[in-house]
C-alpha cells in the first residue's frame, strides 16, 4: 500500500501552512491599519492642518460681515437672508472640501517623491480598500475642520447657523468631501512633484471654489453667468449644504445631491482604474 496522504489531506495542509497568508473578503485589519496612518500623519500636525484652515475661514467670514456691516441681505429663493447667514454654511463646507484635497492630494504625492510608495503598493491591501483608506483619511479631516468652524460660528454673535435640514447637511457635506478627496487622490496619482499638485489646487480647486456661489447669490447673475455657475459642481455641494441651514437652495436640492453623487461614482471608478493600473505608481 503507499505511505502518501490523499490529495485532499495535502490540499488542506498546504492552505492551512503557517506563513502563508489568506485573507478573505475585506482586509479590515489592514483597511483600519492604513487608515489610521492617515489620521495621524495629519493630527501630527493639527496646528497647520486643522486649526489654521478653521482660522481663515472664520476670517472670511469675520472681514466680509465686518466690511458689509450686517446690513446687507442676499435675495434666495425670493426671500431676503442676512448676509452672514447666506455665506456661513458655504464656508463651512468650502473649507471642508478645501481640506479634504489638501489631505489626499498629499499622500501617494509624497510617497513617489521619497521613494516610499511601496509602502502603499506592497501591503495586503486591494485597490478598492487602499483607496477607501486614503480618502477616508481625507473626509476625516475635512469633518474635522468643519466641525471646528461650525462651532466657532455658533459661538460669533449675530450669525444663524443652526441646521434647519440635518439630513442635508450630511449628505453634501460627507459627499462635497468624498468629491475633493478623490480629486485628491486623481492628483496625487497624476502629480510627479509637488508643483503639479499645486497648480491643480490653484487653477482648479481655488476657482472653482471662489465662483460656486459662496459669497453671492447666483439669481443675481446674468443668464450667462448663471448657466456657468450651474456648470460649476461645486455650486451644487454649497448650494445644497446651505439648504441644510436655511431650508432655501439656489438650485433643486434632489437635483443637487443626484449630480454630486454621480460625480463622486464617476471619479471613484476612474481613481480605483487608475490605481489597479499602477499608472504612474509602478513605472
Amino acid at each position: 500500500m503507499s505511505s502518501q496522504p490523499p490529495i485532499g489531506e495535502i490540499q488542506s495542509a498546504v492552505r492551512a501552512a503557517p506563513g502563508v497568508p489568506v485573507i478573505r473578503n475585506v482586509n479590515w485589519g489592514g483597511l483600519r491599519t492604513l487608515y489610521i496612518k492617515e489620521v495621524r500623519r495629519f493630527f501630527k500636525v493639527q496646528l497647520q492642518t486643522i486649526w489654521a484652515p478653521a482660522v481663515t475661514t472664520l476670517l472670511y467670514l469675520i472681514i466680509f460681515t465686518t466690511a458689509l456691516g450686517g446690513r446687507h441681505a442676499v435675495p434666495v429663493a425670493g426671500l431676503q437672508v442676512p448676509f452672514a447667514d447666506f455665506i456661513a454654511p458655504g464656508l463651512i463646507v468650502m473649507g471642508m472640501m478645501n481640506n479634504a484635497f489638501a489631505n489626499a492630494s498629499f499622500s501617494l504625492l509624497v510617497g513617489k517623491i521619497q521613494g516610499t510608495i511601496v509602502d502603499y503598493l506592497m501591503p495586503p491591501l486591494s485597490t478598492a480598500e487602499l483607496l477607501a483608506a486614503l480618502v477616508g483619511g481625507a473626509v476625516t479631516r475635512a469633518v474635522l475642520v468643519g466641525l471646528t468652524v461650525w462651532v466657532a460660528m455658533l459661538l460669533w454673535p449675530g450669525v444663524h447657523v443652526a441646521p434647519h435640514m440635518p439630513l442635508a447637511v450630511l449628505w453634501f457635506g460627507l459627499l462635497g468631501s468624498v468629491f475633493l478627496a478623490l480629486l485628491g487622490v486623481l492628483t496625487s496619482i497624476w502629480a510627479e512633484k509637488f508643483d503639479h499638485a499645486a497648480a491643480v489646487t490653484n487653477f482648479v480647486v481655488v476657482p472653482l471654489s471662489l465662483l460656486s456661489g459662496t459669497f453671492y447669490s447666483v439669481d443675481g447673475l446674468a443668464p450667462a453667468f448663471r448657466a456657468i455657475s450651474h456648470a460649476n459642481p461645486f455650486f451644487y455641494v454649497i448650494s445644497g449644504f446651505r439648504y441644510g441651514f436655511l431650508g432655501l437652495a439656489d438650485s433643486p436640492v434632489l437635483l443637487g445631491g443626484v449630480i454630486v453623487l454621480a460625480i463622486d461614482v464617476a471619479l471613484a471608478l476612474l481613481c480605483y482604474a487608475l490605481l489597479r493600473k499602477g499608472w504612474k505608481l509602478k513605472n
